[in-house]
């Protein structure tokens, strides 16, 4: 009987495998990033060099737009995975200036501000 459904239906085999492993590789990356999010650790950390604007946001939970406001961000040039460091790094300033910066703005956002 497969070998007769394999003869016949080929690509709608092939599409239907590729469909079922897509699912599962999306359903295990959700399911990690809600176990990773769901860790108290990850929440309000430090900001450092390391981390991206998008990181920050979900890490200290706040709306993109305000990140990227507070680090001068254009929005329509979406600076993919550039971390702290090296935005700074590319406008010539310290990372400890843009740290500092993110930071007041955060303090403003939380007071209500």
């Amino acid at each position: 009987m497969i070998g007769r459904l394999w003869r016949r239906n080929k690509v709608l085999l092939i599409a239907f495998v590729a469909v079922a492993a897509l699912a599962v590789f999306f359903t295990f990356r959700t399911v990690m990033m809600a176990v990773y999010w769901a860790d108290q650790r990850h929440l309000d950390q430090p900001i450092a060099g390391w981390m991206t604007p998008r990181y920050v946001s979900r890490a200290w939970d706040l709306p993109p737009d305000l990140v990227a406001g507070a680090l001068l961000l254009d929005r329509a040039e979406k600076p993919g995975r550039q971390t702290l460091a090296e935005i700074a790094r590319d406008r010539g300033v310290a990372p400890e200036d843009l740290i500092a910066a993110l930071e007041t703005a955060i303090r403003k956002h939380r007071a209500g501000e």
